[in-house]
């Protein structure tokens, strides 16, 4: 792995080093971690913009605060149902677009 003044000049391989070739079960595993924990950063920064609480957006999705947490911590990771539900009661929406080619 080279770094210059620690800035990383070939991510891959730190990747490769650290949860194996890309399409092995460990860097799979590592990358739906990562997604994961993505996902619900992304969720909790629309709720605290929003100024919903985690009890409020449970009540309006009829969950719990504990799910809600988990999620946002990326320790579970929401059914398309309930994702859309979250979106919905934090005034948000998904767009799905092609890439344009």
């Amino acid at each position: 792995m080279q770094t210059n003044n620690h800035q990383i000049v070939d991510y891959d391989l730190v990747l490769d080093q650290k949860f194996g070739e890309e399409g092995t079960p460990e860097r799979i595993k590592a990358e739906e971690a990562a997604l994961s924990f993505y996902s619900g950063q992304i969720l909790l920064n629309a709720r605290k913009e929003a100024k919903v609480t985690q009890t409020e957006l449970a009540r309006r999705i009829n969950s719990t605060k504990s799910y809600i947490s988990k999620v946002e911590n990326g320790v579970i990771v929401p059914s398309v149902g309930a994702f859309y539900r979250i979106v919905n009661a934090l005034g948000m929406r998904v767009e799905v677009v092609k890439p344009i080619c």
